[in-house]
């Protein structure tokens, strides 16, 4: 690969760097006025299936959008930037260029529609409900959360799928009387919950804001809390996911474990994920496809050839003890061994993001109490940070309605957001890693590189790496993505003190490339 240009984390000397945050300081700029298309610029959809995007784009409404090169099967609402129809019949990449105007002024952006076989090009980015609200979800709460998502602004940022975790199923343990109801029809056909009374209808209300709508269910009889799960029902439960209008299926091992064999061989265990990935590609329907088995079996060395979209490369993050370092960390560094598997269409997933308010996951079966995180600020920067360079799904879990300013400003900076969702679909490699230190490079499409300096150690550290230490050669010029400013240039070596737990993400170009 060209190793010269990059975006980084990284460290620079002190006389060319702005200062480290303050605690509870919003490093991300407020948008600007002016309309600004945000988002990828690449987007898998199969030929001949319904299509559904919203352009991300920021600035003060009302905004006029229009699109060049559209295919005729898709139609833009002008209003909305809500683009709708059938992906063109014929497989190919179909080139648009997104505008967006207001009265301050004009945005354009390069779109790639690719029609063919694989979906999610860049990681899947958008909300669920798990680590709020466990088994105590409802419709009010989707639909609350799908309002919130274009009110807050992260819509326009590309967060897009709505999702519900477990607890639209009925439940089998008599713990929440408001869940129960009849598993099945007489046909076998899957039921929700008396908290969820029309299916269809939550997934089109989601989608009449152009997000997405997603669910969740187990290869096993019974999901993780008791809910009903697909097990010898599983055509039937694809074929009503896709008619009732749903695009992400999450599918968690759950009580597989006790129809698997007592001694499962590789086989055995691919055996349901590789069943209902084929069954998912026969629907009329794009449905992203999350397998959720908690990185057993090397996954993400067969995940993509069973079908999936991404796949959990470890255990629930919520269920980690913090250690020396806050949970997120053991997860995020196990994660990040794990470059070489991932790419367009197939992402190591490390598990979603747990900002803001969240529910204690060791009481998922109490009544759901949000609290705000426990993670400091410097933390909370590195924890986005990280996920973006490793090229994460990005899927914020907590709660939606107490969205404030400081959260936002973690999930809403388009510049970093970027990094998570270039086309060239790259995970960060390690390119440092001891206990005190971290240091991720991810190559970008247009030739520059994001690079991540953590700082994993208990105090403020001035952190250092050579241009030899990170395959450059030549001037660079720095940009802070946080801040997103010109944060000066280097020549030969790079420093920067960085605060405990704190990151220093940075894009890096040479001076040939910058000018």
């Amino acid at each position: 690969m060209n190793r010269i240009p990059l975006i980084f984390l990284l460290l620079i000397s002190t006389s060319q760097l702005l200062p480290a945050q303050s605690s509870r300081e919003i490093l991300t700029p407020k948008p600007a006025a002016a309309a600004k298309i945000n988002g990828p610029t690449i987007y898998g959809a199969r030929p001949g299936h319904e299509f559904l995007y919203r352009i991300p784009c920021t600035g003060e409404r009302p905004i006029r959008f229009a699109a060049q090169g559209l295919p005729a099967s898709l139609h833009l609402d002008s209003a909305t930037g809500i683009i709708t129809g059938r992906t063109p019949d014929r497989p190919g990449t179909y080139a648009v260029m997104l505008q967006a105007s207001n009265s301050k002024g004009k945005s354009s952006r390069l779109f790639r529609i690719v029609a063919g076989e694989t979906l999610a090009l860049t990681p899947p980015m958008g909300w669920n409900s798990w680590y709020s609200y466990y088994e105590q979800v409802t419709d009010k709460v989707l639909r609350q959360a799908a309002d919130k998502m274009i009110s807050s602004g992260m819509a326009d940022f590309g967060y897009q799928y709505v999702n519900v975790d477990g607890g639209w199923q009925v439940n089998n343990s008599g713990k929440y009387p408001e869940a129960g109801g009849k598993a099945r029809d007489a046909e076998g056909n899957i039921n929700s919950n008396r908290n969820f009374l029309n299916m269809q209808a939550m997934a089109a209300y989601i989608h009449a804001k152009g997000l997405k709508a997603g669910l969740y269910t187990s290869p096993g009889p019974l999901d993780c809390a008791d809910s009903t799960g697909s097990y010898q029902h599983e055509q039937a439960d694809a074929k009503t996911f896709a008619a009732w209008g749903y695009d992400f299926l999450k599918y968690d091992w759950c009580s597989y474990t006790n129809v698997a064999p007592a001694k499962p061989t590789l086989a055995d265990m691919r055996k349901p994920y590789d069943l209902m990935g084929g069954i998912l590609k026969k629907q009329g329907r794009d449905i992203v496809f999350n397998m959720c088995q908690y990185g057993m079996v090397d996954v993400w060395t067969w995940g993509a050839d069973a079908g999936g979209n991404a796949w959990r490369t470890t255990g629930d993050l919520g269920l980690v003890k913090d250690d020396r370092l806050p949970a997120f960390y053991t997860i995020g560094l196990a994660n990040a061994s794990l470059s070489s598997y991932a790419g367009p269409g197939h992402w190591n997933d490390p598990d979603y993001i747990l900002i803001g308010n969240v529910s204690d996951a060791f009481k998922w079966d109490q009544a759901p109490k949000r609290q705000p995180t426990s993670l400091t600020p410097d933390e909370q920067y590195s924890y986005v940070s990280m996920w973006s360079l490793m090229a994460a799904p990005l899927f914020f879990a907590g709660d939606m309605t107490a969205l404030d300013d400081f959260t936002l400003g973690f999930l809403c900076n388009s510049e970093v957001i970027d990094v998570d969702q270039d086309a060239l679909g790259w995970q960060a490699r390690v390119i440092r890693r001891s206990a005190d230190e971290l240091i991720l490079e991810k190559p970008l499409e247009d030739g520059t590189v994001a690079v991540g300096l953590f700082n994993l150690g208990d105090g403020s550290r001035k952190m250092a790496a050579s241009l030899a230490d990170l395959g450059l050669s030549g001037s660079q010029k720095v940009h802070d993505l946080w801040r997103q400013k010109e944060a000066g240039e280097m020549t030969d070596s790079l420093s920067h003190q960085v605060a405990r737990h704190g990151v220093f993400l940075v894009r890096l170009s040479p001076m040939r490339l910058a000018r």
